[in-house]
């Protein structure tokens, strides 16, 4: 424990997961992990070299064990093995829960640690959407994450569905769910349904017509939950049932639809019969929203708010390219779904250095370079493994803060580009078959060669 603890204090990774106390990520460990031997990777260090690792653009354990042991060599500690048997084995061992915990925890530091002007109104802006990640083709993780279903069977790789609660003000990930991209249960408002209960009262959700949905925003409205929500584009509103409060702006009253089959009949009696909303017109599409006093909030703003939604997009960005978890390594369901915490451990730990780095100067997270943060981080790591001193560390890592709070995003309104590529690919054909055929067909060519 004392050489745990050594790693912890001086490693690279603690200037990360400094932003837990020792007591309290003590207390994640002991919840989570429970009583543990004295081992080379114990859970703490090997959480800490997870992270690290995801944030490389070098994600191999073979790097992972290689720096573990220039770490234990600069502390005067004895020699580790460049096997990575052991670290691989240790992160199988490492809880889930544990990492899902952190994730949670950094989320809720970084939160608060904000100045109160970081919020809309005093009042969390949390913002939801979904995207995918592909995985090793194994058979394992093809029968949990089946492939796209137009797709031969030994052509595709198993594709899972992600929806993550992300806060608009700290940018960190406070929640998410991962499940399948087909079968009944695992759209996208289904899996927001589960995330349901972890939302608090007075919180502000922002998102697309995609989770439109009478029970999902009745749910919500029950909670507590104000909403600001693109309308789907195949609902038609009766205007005899609605109350004009301007120009493009109005009050309507939607019915419940029949109860849906994944709904149980409990479930859908206590949904109510009918709900109150706004409709807003924001240039080319209508918004439906809970913020129904047009005197507390009005068209424009809700336009604004709605318009906030764009930095989720941004962020799994920032999650899937520059973090690179757009393609994950493991190869079993268990590891599949730490990585994935893993990566969000990491992004949110990046997120709340970079809070820390834009107080001084008084500016918002969102006016710093996530993809900036990332590299300042990691190219502070060998400084912060090898100082010497505690004085030393802080310094270097006051370094990093202002090299962090240097690279700003500048000031681009109403920026557009096209979804489209310039660089054109390399000329490669298409992989139609199995790849044990198309070596068959190779081994073939070359003998009647």
């Amino acid at each position: 424990m004392a050489q745990e603890r050594v790693l912890l204090r001086c490693g690279a990774h603690d200037k990360l997961l400094r932003v837990l106390s020792d007591e309290r990520l003590d207390e994640l460990v002991a919840r989570e992990a429970g009583a543990h031997r004295t081992r080379l990777y114990p859970p703490r260090v090997t959480l800490g070299l997870f992270v690290e690792q995801v944030m490389r653009s070098d994600g191999a354990c073979q790097d992972v064990v290689g720096r573990h042991l220039s770490q234990r060599t600069a502390l005067g500690l004895t020699a580790s093995s460049l096997n990575t048997g052991p670290y691989c084995k240790a992160r199988q061992r490492l809880p889930l829960a544990l990492v899902e915990s952190c994730v949670q925890e950094v989320a809720r530091v970084a939160s608060s640690a904000l100045p109160p002007q970081a919020r809309w109104q005093s009042r969390p802006i949390k913002l939801i959407d979904g995207t995918t990640v592909s995985m090793p083709d194994t058979p394992t993780l093809q029968a949990r994450f089946p492939q796209h279903k137009g797709q031969p069977s030994g052509l595709g790789f198993p594709l899972a569905r992600i929806v993550g609660v992300i806060d608009l003000a700290s940018g960190c990930v406070s929640d998410w769910t991962v499940d399948a991209c087909a079968g009944q249960g695992t759209g996208e408002p289904q899996q927001l349904w589960r995330l349901l209960d972890r939302f608090d009262a007075g919180d502000v959700v922002i998102a697309d017509r995609a989770y439109s949905s009478y029970f999902l925003l009745a749910a919500l409205q029950q909670r507590g939950i104000d909403f600001v929500i693109r309308e789907h584009q195949l609902r038609k509103n009766d205007p005899a049932r609605s109350t004009v409060l301007g120009a493009n702006d109005r009050l309507i009253r939607w019915d419940r639809p029949v109860r849906p089959t994944w709904m149980d009949e409990a479930t859908y009696a206590a949904v109510p019969a009918t709900v109150q909303l706004r409709e807003v017109r924001d240039g080319n599409r209508w918004l439906v929203t809970t913020l129904c006093d047009p005197q507390a909030v009005t068209a424009p703003q809700i336009g604004w708010l709605y318009c906030q939604r764009w930095h989720i997009e941004l962020d799994f960005r920032a999650i899937k390219c520059v973090m690179q978890m757009d393609i994950l390594r493991c190869k079993t369901v268990d590891m599949v779904l730490k990585e994935i915490a893993a990566h969000l451990l990491g992004y949110n730990l990046i997120r709340a250095v970079m809070g820390e780095a834009a107080k001084p100067d008084g500016i918002a997270v969102r006016c710093l370079s996530f993809a900036a943060a990332r590299r300042a981080t990691v190219v502070f790591q060998e400084t912060l493994r090898h100082c010497p001193t505690r004085a030393h560390r802080a310094t270097a890592r006051c370094l990093m803060l202002m090299t962090v709070a240097y690279w700003r995003i500048p000031d681009r309104p109403d920026r557009i580009e096209p979804r489209a590529i310039k660089r054109r690919p390399k000329p490669q054909p298409l992989l139609r078959m199995t790849r044990a055929i198309a070596r068959d067909q190779l081994r073939a060519q070359r003998r009647v060669a």
